[in-house]
């Protein structure tokens, strides 16, 4: 499957009644096997979940650790890129060069890489530089 379908296909399913605003995410894993998540809102902000996140925990619930592809896709007039903690759980399962692909339903894209959105990342070396 197309992982720029699978997004769109799955943001349908979002659960978004409070922000009206729905986001589909699949992330394609080592393996080729391409996993889906969408937004899941919560009356009792912030407990909700974002779809990048859904899509990442298919993933691991699958028994994959590592993301090669990621298609983000929500509404509105221009590509949406994940928020800053969706940034860095995608950093924790891809490189800085796994591509990123955030798209519209109008067909409006933005292509990026895990990298160029999260530069700077905390990662597993910053652990070990412990002080004493």
């Amino acid at each position: 499957m197309n992982i720029m379908l699978a997004a769109r296909e799955v943001r349908e399913n979002a659960y978004a009644p409070y922000s009206r605003f729905k986001v589909g995410a699949a992330v394609r894993g080592a393996s080729g096997a391409i996993y889906r998540g969408c937004n899941v809102e919560n009356v009792a902000y912030p407990e909700g979940t974002c779809a990048e996140a859904g899509a990442i925990a298919a993933m691991i619930a699958a028994g994959e650790t590592e993301l090669v592809e990621v298609c983000v896709m929500a509404g509105g007039p221009a590509p949406v890129p994940p928020c800053g903690g969706c940034r860095q759980k995608l950093a924790e399962f891809g490189g800085p060069e796994t591509p990123i692909l955030l798209a519209t339903l109008s067909g409006a894209t933005l292509r990026t890489t895990i990298g160029e959105l999260l530069p700077g990342r905390f990662g597993t070396d910053h652990l070990m530089r412990r002080d004493g």
